[in-house]
């Protein structure tokens, strides 16, 4: 079995997109997934010995590759969530629900859509990434 396609973040883009340091020369495709891993990853332990059983890398957040070159991509977010933005039982019953979907994104604290700095993002340069429909 291949094992999956790994880089890492080489610039964040804006709240929704980063560039990713590996491309078709490394079998990058539109349409790939990729999980963001959060670089403090947990080593597990065992409880008898103390020895270091392996770790487990977890994502920060899933992008979907929307555009290719040589030795780069472009990924963007792709989870969306339903939200209720109009009446429900406790604060507007009077209000009929208002259901919108969100786009994930990167930012820290949510402000709208606008230009994203690396300081307001979860996302970092440097943080790896990892193919993650293998």
């Amino acid at each position: 079995m291949n094992e999956p396609i790994r880089g890492k973040v080489a610039q964040v883009l804006n709240e929704r997109e980063i560039a990713i340091n590996v491309g078709t020369e490394h079998g990058v495709y539109v349409g790939m997934y990729f999980d963001v891993i959060d670089t403090q990853d947990e080593k597990i332990k065992d409880p008898d010995t103390g020895q270091v059983l392996g770790s487990i890398e977890r994502a920060k957040v899933k992008v979907q590759v929307t555009h290719v070159q040589e030795k780069l991509s472009v990924a963007t977010t792709y989870q969306v969530q339903r939200m209720n933005i109009g009446g429900d039982l406790f604060t507007n019953f009077l209000m009929p629900p208002k259901w919108v979907e969100k786009y994930e994104t990167l930012r820290i604290k949510d402000k709208g859509w606008s230009p994203l700095r690396e300081i307001d993002s979860y996302v970092k340069v440097g943080d790896p990434i990892v193919q993650a429909d293998w």
